[in-house]
């Protein structure tokens, strides 16, 4: 099912959704890129959120503050494999499988070094894309990062196996379908990822629900469920030989337990003191910063991108 774009028209950035074939899926993405402007500086690859009804649909907001603000970068945004317009195969997805999936879109669409922007806990797929392939990558910019407390610490393999099990039985399908509903959708951004409740809006709720209908998208959100991308990545981020920007908001939180109690300062300092060349920025908001404070992430994270496209 095609997600329906949400953006004005007179303000459209976008291409028409294009597709690529990657081990035997078919893969979905947009190319944003200025109107009436031949895009001169270095191009920026987009990693949505997983959740339910998250796709690469999540960036449409920063993508228009973007261009409205006078950049120039041509966006490149992909849907994961599992997630939006992209193939949904019954499968449980780690960090390394989207990154590998994101190495051959490099590889093969984008052709050339882009600057990475990760969204929340899909830190670690940016993290083992560097890894895969760090000749075409020149910067990355972290957005609300997982609480440093669960990055660093290896999820149980029997535990991960048995919510997989749990969620892969007739229990997930139901909870999917309850997940999906308007009124969870929107308790839970009000109660996990927006600072405020007002910011919770329809087009945010909208895009949600639009997505959500696709049942196929439950094996993404199981596989983040069941913490196939946990595991102690300190030693990766500490091998991060590339520019790395910390994007955090006033009133950060974390959802899992382990992250709790530890203070958006704390996270940040932590990050900054693993990274070679780190640096970190905080700024009004929670944990989806690129769509609930989109002014205030583009301009946090301007001067940056403007650093390494020179």
């Amino acid at each position: 099912m095609q997600t329906p774009n949400l953006v004005d028209s007179s303000t459209n950035t976008s291409s028409k959704t294009q597709f690529y074939n990657w081990e035997n899926y078919h893969c979905a993405y947009e190319i944003h890129q200025p109107i009436n402007s031949t895009a001169s500086d270095i191009p920026i690859l987009l990693i949505h959120p997983i959740g339910v009804g998250l796709s690469r649909q999540f960036w449409q907001r920063f993508c228009r503050e973007w261009y409205k603000t006078n950049h120039d970068n041509i966006i490149y945004n992909p849907d994961l494999l599992g997630c939006g317009e992209s193939d949904t195969p019954r499968k449980a997805y780690k960090p390394l499988d989207w990154a590998k999936q994101l190495q051959y879109f490099l590889q093969t669409v984008v052709k050339k070094p882009v600057i990475v922007i990760s969204q929340g806990a899909l830190s670690p797929v940016a993290i083992e894309l560097f890894k895969l392939e760090p000749n075409l990558i020149n910067g990355l910019i972290f957005s609300g990062p997982t609480a440093w407390s669960v990055t660093t610490k290896n999820a149980p393999q029997w535990q991960q196996k048995l919510l997989w099990s749990v969620f892969s039985s007739p229990i997930g399908n139901w909870f999917f379908r309850y997940a999906r509903t308007r009124k969870f959708l929107s308790s839970f951004s009000k109660n996990q990822l927006f600072a405020s409740s007002e910011a919770v809006d329809e087009e945010w709720l909208d895009t949600l629900s639009a997505d959500a209908e696709n049942m196929g998208g439950r094996y993404a959100v199981f596989s983040f469920l069941a913490r196939f991308w946990q595991r102690d990545y300190s030693g990766d981020i500490a091998a991060i030989h590339k520019p790395t920007l910390i994007v955090l908001g006033e009133t950060a939180s974390a959802i899992s337990k382990e992250g709790k109690t530890e203070t958006p300062d704390e996270r940040m300092a932590d990050y900054l003191t693993c990274l070679p060349q780190g640096r970190g920025v905080k700024i009004k908001g929670r944990n989806v910063l690129p769509y609930e404070s989109t002014v205030d992430f583009v301009g946090a994270i301007s001067s940056f991108v403007k650093e390494l496209s020179g």
